[in-house]
């Protein structure tokens, strides 16, 4: 079987050890007879894969042992609602900073609950910068400061993170999580869709430091309390068991790659092989990121004066040589390459290379 170059924002790219070990113990997990999807949850089999994940995360993260991990379902969009449900109490206001799409999605939701006020914002330059931390004024009454560490869609990417001294700091980390190193310390909470790079669409790893969810308001629905889950060790429905025990693959692939400081060099070697064809392009290829901004999981680009039928034509012949998911948001448009974690250094040097042969041909 030849495989795609898979450069989709998401459901993503997995890695294909990964994929091939679940397919091995797709029928029958470890002589059970059955599959894992067919198993109870209760079952001491899955609740060993639930642990395992766990485990793994906590490890590869470095995450302090007074923070919970919890495996929920709904995506990154379910926690836009839960995070102002559970903390934002009586007279406190949840404080964003407005990076793009996602965030503001994230802003939204939490006004259809509370008082939610945007900090600090980059709108003013069609979002293709993050504000710098210096900008951010939080309010005396803020609940919560929320930030998307990497906006997929216009491709800006946090470097640092913003230093509060009394209020805690909440990451949507859907679409960068695990792809470098990051001390959660700093942060009272970290959420992410896995489909990006973590594993499949299904599950939603929530960390968030216990003293924050330790008491969840009463008058919002079990399903929707942090408490509910942390005390259930996210065993309280039934979980999306195989997308967790996907999750605990990739993890386990992570760790045998080096861990977060080998996965964050080997992103920025491959995300560097594009940007480079782009900046040394002469203007027939422009970035769309400011550089110091720029993601090292979403590269947005354009072709030259945003000449919409050569990058439709650029479309069509990267579709013919097997690149898939290089076409921009409907949004924005463009072009996008998604390079995750899974996404291997050799199918970023050969979109490298249709990109230098493209412009050759029509430059």
């Amino acid at each position: 079987m030849t495989r795609a170059y898979n450069f989709n924002a998401g459901p993503a790219a997995i890695p294909l050890e990964v994929l091939e070990q679940a397919q091995a113990q797709f029928v029958d997990y470890e002589g059970a007879g059955m599959a894992l999807m067919e198993m109870s949850h209760r079952s001491a089999t899955y609740e060993k894969v639930n642990q395992e994940a766990q485990d793994l995360l906590r490890e590869l993260m470095n995450i302090p042992d007074n923070y919970k991990i919890l495996f929920l379902q709904g995506g990154a969009s379910t926690q836009f609602a839960m995070i102002p449900m559970n903390f934002l109490s009586e007279g406190k206001v949840g404080a964003y900073v407005d990076t793009g799409a996602w965030a503001g999605k994230a802003v939204k939701e939490a006004k259809i609950t509370g008082e939610a006020v945007v900090v600090a914002s980059s709108k003013e330059d069609n979002y293709m910068r993050v504000p710098q931390a210096a900008d951010i004024v939080v309010p005396d009454n803020a609940a919560y400061v929320h930030i998307t560490s990497n906006e997929t869609i216009g491709g800006v990417q946090f470097k640092d993170f913003p230093q509060l001294a009394n209020v805690p700091l909440i990451a949507d980390m859907s679409s960068d999580i695990l792809s470098r190193p990051v001390d959660v310390s700093k942060f009272g909470m970290i959420y992410a869709g896995a489909q990006k790079n973590l594993g499949p669409s299904g599950v939603t790893v929530v960390i968030v430091r216990e003293d924050l969810i330790a008491d969840s308001p009463k008058h919002i629905a079990t399903m929707l309390r942090y408490d509910t889950h942390a005390k259930a060790n996210s065993l309280y429905n039934t979980p999306p068991s195989f997308s967790v025990y996907m999750v605990g693959l990739v993890l386990k692939w992570i760790k045998a790659k080096g861990g977060l400081a080998a996965l964050e060099q080997f992103n920025l070697d491959k995300t560097k092989l594009i940007y480079d064809v782009i900046d040394e392009s002469n203007g027939f290829y422009t970035g769309c990121a400011n550089k110091e901004d720029r993601s090292t999981m979403n590269i947005t680009f354009r072709i030259k004066d945003q000449d919409e039928e050569l990058e439709k034509k650029f479309i069509k012949e990267s579709e013919a040589a097997g690149f898939v998911g290089l076409k921009g948001h409907r949004d924005v448009g463009g072009l996008r390459a998604s390079t995750y974690n899974a996404v291997p250094l050799e199918n970023c040097a050969a979109l490298a290379q249709f990109m230098k042969d493209f412009q050759q041909r029509n430059g």
